[in-house]
Order: structure tokens, then C-alpha cells, then sequence
């Protein structure tokens, strides 16, 4: 295992998008057709499957070493209310584009730290949502917490506004590792918010562990895993941490890359995670994440309705999911848009009824291929192509890049079908790279991407 550490631990996208976003096509993308696509997504699947709404709540009381979203540190509350009528009128500027009433099936705050927001607040942003829009009969709403601000308040008053599921953040309990990112926070408070949320009848409750900390060793990457098993969260990100220190305003200059795990340990303290993991019911679901046997990412696993989108791995797929706020970006199944990052910027184009986008990305008919291609990876391990589907002429440049991979027994190729074995499962990332055409044809002059190990 340590010679394919070396040989695959290279620079790789994460692909929660294809075309993964350094390579979106500005040339071609306008305002004008990414509202045309929006429209167009909305008509086909608003009735049926619904829409999704991505919420970007950008503010946090302190920066957190090992975060690379867009945010804004600050301790001024009264940031929330201005914040949230700019969002509220994004929200009505999509909303005049269609002719019907949008039916929403998925929608979660993410940030930044949604709970920076008081309860009273968020209940204003997301009864102001549905003054325009409408629940699916199949709904699912979430939000993330932060463990030492999240209040049982938070969590009743979001629950009575249809909210079920809710993430916490807990990255790892040893204080050295805690303080070396900035996120001091004890079994305690995360057992509290727990127990606060099954207590109101939240049906997933999940938690987020990093690997590949800085100063984090073995028995503390265990050490989190067994108290986990004492709170027995519905699901889990068990992902590494990624390395990015060039992107600005993420605060991973504070330490330097002696004090963060070697590929082999970081690959160490994963395979010993997801084994202990396993040994407690835990099944591991597509990159990164496990979920126990009666949660829903389990189940659309194993129908093979998983999907994935700029909000990571979802139970269900809709066409179309907007994102609102600063930094958001929305997916229109045939294009990519994202939103100014400058709160301030933000605020001023909404409030001069400009929906707030400043860079995106067309679909090609070859993007729309690939993308379905890398989706089938990510969520099934599994991908195939015939000649009834469509001419796939780029298909055996994409062979031949994955040649070296048989060989190594990471995944095998039959005459149209790719199936990832056990054995090649950590190495997704890589073998999603050998289909990423725009990748292939432009390599990167500078880095772009976290490390894949």
C-alpha cells in the first residue's frame, strides 16, 4: 500500500462538480443563459422531482485553521438581519423568473456557521423562503451546527420549520490537535447538541471527523472514532483534511506542513478509522462518508439514487438547485453559477435587483458525458458506456489512462463497464481524474487542488 500512497498521492479535485470549477468556461457563460438554463431545469422537473435551495451563511465568531469556505469572522450580531433580507430577495429575484410556484424538496444551511444566527432569525429567513415557495411532499431540510453555539432553541425552533437533519462539526477531540485549529470544543458540548436534537425527533443526526490534522497522531484519530461510538451519530464525513494554505483568507498558514501527517500515516489513521467504523455498524458510502444500516444515505446507496453536488453526497437528486448568498453556487444541470464572495458586493447587486452571480460555466454536450461518468464513480463505484448511449469516442484515451490502475488492482474494465474494487476505493479521486478531459488537456501550471491522499 505505501508504494500506490506514492505513486497516486498527487494533486486531484474532490469533484463535487465536473467541469470542476478552475476550468469553467467564462467565454461562454452570460447572466442571460444561465437564467435561461434555470428556467428551462425548473419547467422540466419543478412538478415532479422539485427543486434545491443551498443557503450560504457566512459568518463565524472565529476562524477555524482547518476551513477553506467562504466566511466572515466577526462578533458583530447585527451583521444577521441585513444579511438575511439580501438573501430573502435573491430568493424573489429567481422566484419572478418562473411561472409557478417553486416546490422545494431539499434545502440546507451551510456555511460559515449557520447557529451564528439566532433562532428568531433564521426562523424569519426561512418562513420568508416559503412565502414564495412550497414544501414536496418528500421534503428533507438540514443545517449545520457549530457544537458550542448550536442552542436547544436553535434546534426546536428549526425542527417546527421542517428541518430533520443536522451536522456537527466535530473534527477531533484531542485539545492539542483542537488548538492547533482553532476549535476548542469538548465531548460534552457535542454529546449535549446530540442528545438535544434525537430528543426533538431530528431522524439524522451526523458528525464531521478529520484526519490528517496538524499534530494529530493514530490514537487520536481513535480516540474521536470510540467516543463517537458512545453517541452513535446516524452518519459520518470521515474525510481528510485538505491542505490548500495558497487560497486566501483560510488561515492554514498558522502552523507549518512538519506539523501535519505524513500520506502513509494520514492513510493509516483512515483505514484504522473506517475499520473501527465498520466494527460498530457503520457502512461506508461512496467518498468519504458512512451512514448506519436505517440512514437514508444508506438506502439511496444501495437503490443507487446517491448523488453529489456542490453539497456534497445528497439521498436524492433534483435538476435544479439554486444557491443563495455570497459565494454560493448553483447547478442548473446544464450550467454552473456562483455568486459574488464579497459580502458587501453581494448586498449592494441584490439590493440593485441584480441576481448576484460573477462567474459560471455552460455545460458542452462532452461535459454533460463526463460529468454523468465521474457521478456514477463517485456515488457507485461503478460506471459503464454502450454504443446505444451515444458515441463515446473519448473512451479509449480514458483506457489507457487507467491501464496502470488494472495493473495496480484498483478497479477492472470489462467491455463497457468500470467497477472500482475494494482495493481501489481510496484511490477515487484518481480514477475520476483519468476522466476529467478539461484536466488532461490543460495541466495546471500551479496548484490548484488539495493532495488525494
Amino acid at each position: 500500500m505505501s508504494s500506490l500512497l506514492n505513486k497516486y498521492n498527487i494533486p486531484g479535485p474532490r469533484y463535487t462538480s465536473y467541469p470542476t470549477v478552475p476550468y469553467w468556461n467564462m467565454n461562454t457563460f452570460s447572466g442571460k443563459e444561465w437564467k435561461a438554463t434555470v428556467v428551462k431545469s425548473f419547467h422540466e422537473t419543478n412538478t415532479s422531482e422539485g427543486i434545491s435551495l443551498y443557503i450560504h451563511l457566512p459568518f463565524c465568531e472565529q476562524m477555524c485553521t482547518f476551513c477553506g469556505c467562504h466566511k466572515r469572522i466577526t462578533k458583530r450580531h447585527e451583521v444577521e438581519m441585513p444579511y438575511i433580507k439580501s438573501v430573502l430577495k435573491e430568493w424573489s429575484l429567481y422566484c419572478k423568473l418562473f411561472s409557478e410556484r417553486p416546490i422545494i424538496k431539499e434545502l440546507h444551511l451551510g456555511g460559515g456557521t449557520p447557529t451564528f444566527f439566532s433562532p428568531s432569525h433564521l426562523e424569519k429567513l426561512i418562513n420568508g423562503i416559503f412565502q414564495l415557495a412550497e414544501r414536496h411532499e418528500n421534503y428533507e431540510f438540514s443545517f449545520e451546527g457549530h457544537p458550542n453555539n448550536t442552542t436547544k432553541e436553535h434546534l426546536k425552533i428549526l425542527k417546527g420549520l421542517g428541518f430533520s437533519r443536522v451536522s456537527f462539526g466535530v473534527q477531533d477531540y484531542n485539545e492539542t490537535v483542537q488548538k492547533a485549529i482553532h476549535r476548542v470544543q469538548s465531548f460534552e458540548s457535542v454529546k449535549k447538541v446530540t442528545s438535544w436534537a434525537r430528543e426533538l425527533g431530528y431522524t439524522s443526526v451526523g458528525h464531521d471527523i478529520i484526519f490528517g490534522l496538524p499534530h494529530q497522531t493514530m490514537k487520536h484519530v481513535q480516540e474521536t472514532i470510540l467516543k463517537t461510538k458512545e453517541l452513535k451519530p446516524d452518519r459520518l464525513a470521515f474525510y481528510s483534511y485538505a491542505h490548500v494554505p495558497w487560497l486566501k483568507g483560510n488561515g492554514q498558514r498558522g502552523y507549518a506542513e512538519t506539523d501535519l501527517p505524513s500520506p502513509e500515516l494520514k492513510r493509516e489513521q483512515y483505514e484504522s478509522g473506517k475499520k473501527l467504523l465498520a466494527e460498530v455498524g457503520y457502512y461506508e458510502i461512496g467518498m468519504d462518508h458512512f451512514a448506519l444500516k436505517d440512514d437514508s444515505l444508506y438506502k439511496a446507496m444501495y437503490s443507487k439514487t446517491l448523488h453529489r453536488n456542490f453539497m456534497g453526497y445528497t439521498a436524492s437528486k433534483t435538476k435544479l438547485m439554486i444557491g443563495l448568498g455570497a459565494s454560493s453556487i448553483g447547478d442548473s444541470w446544464y450550467s454552473f453559477a456562483q455568486n459574488v464572495k464579497g459580502i458587501e458586493e453581494y448586498e449592494h447587486l441584490v439590493a440593485n435587483d441584480i441576481i448576484p452571480i460573477y462567474r459560471g460555466h455552460i455545460l458542452t454536450e462532452e461535459d454533460q458525458i463526463i460529468r454523468q461518468h465521474i457521478l456514477n464513480l463517485m456515488c457507485r463505484f461503478e460506471t459503464s458506456w454502450s454504443e446505444e448511449k451515444g458515441d463515446f469516442t473519448m473512451i479509449n484515451d480514458i483506457l489507457d489512462r487507467l491501464t496502470e490502475m488494472v495493473e495496480d488492482d484498483l478497479l477492472e474494465i470489462d467491455v463497457n463497464k468500470i467497477v472500482v474494487t475494494e482495493k481501489g476505493k481510496p484511490f477515487i479521486r484518481n480514477i475520476c481524474m483519468a476522466f476529467d478531459l478539461l484536466l488532461h488537456r490543460k495541466k495546471p501550471e500551479t496548484r490548484l487542488f488539495s493532495m488525494t491522499i
